[in-house]
């Protein structure tokens, strides 16, 4: 009989994850040697086939010397944390894969944190071995240094360390060994990752750790069998975290994973991961069992949202153009569809019918969602992000704090500080890091860092790297001044003019290009300086009999910038808005009509 092992992968951002995965996909001989295979194969989604980072987590399992080796692929962002902090309670172990270059890193930091509290032992792979910068050695010492920080156990402590080069497709117990295959990685999990401990006697019982739809089986309920056998059509009930039946019903279909496919099964066995399909109702975090199964399983605490955005209808001029879902009551399932599956992401209605406030771990988790909903067909508005504070018992008003590491070459690194310092970051570090840069590390409060990304790259000039972790809630730091100039307000409504953008090229940057439609209340540009403009790009030039020399010479305006929708979301005001589209990224004022916005303004200041 084959065995079975449970394991999970977990790293920062572009360690290599998904790339070892490939690799252990390759030499299991899960593939035909004739099998046209693309890569990153566990990036199934369009999004992180662009992106290059992993968003969802996955299953997937291979055989390999009659061993079989479940394996869950976890993202690295900490923005999808929720995602790893559910599916570790499917596996018995961790393999922690970092850079050889660059060491541990900030989200490294978050998701061992999460495994070794849980009692996951974990097995270090060292990647990118054969890299000209890697420095495995000095890896070796700050991985160590980063267990006994997060007061790993001893057993933990004595992990297994494993070299090797994903992309290359080798691994080695030791450097000085040939570099072959990934035999050495494979013997390691064998070896070092215990077999379930599960009671196959016992009535069955299983923990929902991952909700999925098929568009032929409905909803799909994954998780790992704690207990007892899984039988097609076999009586279960759901029960919630306190043990009360939400429903009762049949497994109508089980899929075990092998490969990259999920495959129907009879049965599947206490320890095995499966996805269960026949419940209408159950979802993540829910127990399925044996009708004389009375307890639940208890489920792992999620981390509380850090930031929040309200989503509403587009009720902009130009609403309905592109889109096909542009109601309140289309938005208002979508979202609460995807909190359904998405432990992390929060939705809560507001005093406005038409406006939802998503409640999520950070931008870029949020920005994934509302990507996701565009490509969908769905039009919005979106506010600027704001962050979730918190009261302590005393009454004292508490806000998140991220940890923030910064690699930068050494020119840079006093702008670095003095940006960082006026967005009340304090420094908690600095050392050498690879290829010359200085690595700074902050404390620094979340809302400081809303719209810091894009002025960072400027002051680097696109070489540093910035990576943030979520550390901790503390009391109020006090107001952040305004970093950001004013912007230049449209007012009439029809298609921009080259030649009123010409003469207003000297005002700021423009966001648009001559002939796009436009409307009144519409921010189409940076002013250069701190004020506000309301301007008119629509008027044209005036015609008359008269012709001279010089009259009709070339109009020629500068580029205007383009912003990603990330971009956009952190380089509004509380006064201003996103207007979404499937073809389209708009800003635009809150009020269009501007006696509305003066009214409002005064409202605010009194």
């Amino acid at each position: 009989m084959t065995s079975l092992r449970n394991i999970a992968i977990i790293a920062h951002v572009d360690h290599g994850k998904t790339t070892l995965v490939d690799g252990l996909f390759q030499q299991s001989g899960m593939f035909r040697d004739n099998q046209a295979v693309q890569t990153r194969a566990m990036d199934s989604n369009d999004l992180e086939k662009e992106r290059g980072i992993t968003i969802l987590a996955k299953c997937t399992s291979i055989v390999w010397n009659n061993q079989r080796i479940n394996i869950v692929d976890t993202p690295g962002h900490a923005d999808f944390g929720g995602e790893v902090e559910r599916i570790l309670t499917m596996v018995d172990a961790v393999v922690l894969l970092v850079d050889a270059a660059e060491g541990p890193m900030p989200q490294t930091k978050f998701v061992l944190s999460k495994a070794l509290n849980l009692g996951l032992n974990p097995l270090v792979v060292i990647n990118k071995a054969d890299k000209p910068d890697a420095r495995p050695d000095w890896v070796l010492n700050e991985v160590f240094d980063l267990f006994v920080s997060l007061e790993a156990s001893d057993e933990q402590l004595d992990f297994p360390v494993i070299y090797a080069s994903a992309k290359e497709g080798w691994a080695v117990d030791d450097l000085s060994e040939p570099h072959e295959n990934l035999d050495p990685l494979f013997k390691s999990i064998i070896k070092n990752v215990p077999e379930p401990d599960c009671d196959k006697d016992a009535p069955f019982a299983m923990l929902v750790t991952m909700l999925d739809v098929d568009p032929y089986l409905g909803r799909l309920l994954t998780g790992r069998i704690l207990s007892g056998v899984a039988k097609l059509n076999m009586p279960v009930h759901a029960l919630d975290l306190n043990g009360n039946i939400i429903e009762k019903g049949r497994l109508s279909k089980l899929q075990a994973f092998r490969g990259l496919e999920r495959e129907t099964v009879e049965s599947v066995e206490a320890g095995d991961i499966v996805a269960i399909a026949g419940l209408e109702d159950a979802t993540v975090a829910n127990t399925i069992c044996d009708p004389e199964v009375t307890t639940a399983i208890k489920a792992q605490p999620i981390d509380p949202p850090t930031l929040s955005m309200t989503f509403s209808i587009n009720d902009s001029p130009l609403s309905g153009r592109d889109g096909k879902k542009v109601t309140s009551r289309l938005i208002r399932d979508r979202l609460y569809k995807e909190a359904e599956s998405n432990v992390s992401i929060q939705v809560s209605t507001t005093q406005d019918s038409d406006a939802f406030d998503v409640a999520g771990r950070g931008e870029l988790q949020l920005g994934v969602l509302i990507e996701n909903m565009r490509r969908e067909g769905f039009e919005l508005s979106v506010s600027r992000p704001r962050v979730v504070y918190r009261t302590d018992e005393s009454g004292t008003r508490l806000e998140p704090i991220e940890e923030v590491v910064i690699d930068v070459d050494e020119e840079y690194s006093g702008t670095i500080m003095e940006s960082l310092g006026l967005r009340r970051g304090e420094m908690t570090d600095m050392t050498p890091a690879v290829g010359g840069k200085t690595r700074l590390k902050f404390l620094a409060p979340s809302r400081g860092l809303i719209g810091y990304q894009s002025q960072f790259m400027t002051e680097t000039r696109g070489t540093g790297i910035m990576t943030r972790l979520f550390h901790s809630y503390i009391p109020f730091k006090g107001s952040i001044e305004k970093h950001r100039s004013g912007v230049l307000i449209l007012t009439g409504q029809g298609q921009a003019v080259a030649y009123a953008l010409f003469n207003l090229d000297d005002r700021g940057i423009f966001f648009i290009d001559p002939g796009d439609e436009v409307y009144e209340g519409m921010v189409i540009g940076e002013h250069n300086k701190s004020n506000d403009l309301v301007v008119n790009p629509l008027k044209g030039k005036q015609l008359t009999n008269v012709r001279a020399s010089g009259k009709d010479d070339a109009i020629r305006l500068s580029p205007p910038r383009r912003m990603s929708l990330e971009q956009a979301l952190t380089y509004i005001e509380d006064d201003e808005l996103v207007e979404v589209t499937p073809n389209s990224i708009r800003l635009r004022k809150r009020y269009l009509d501007p006696n509305v916005r003066k009214r409002a303004s005064r409202k605010e200041e009194a």
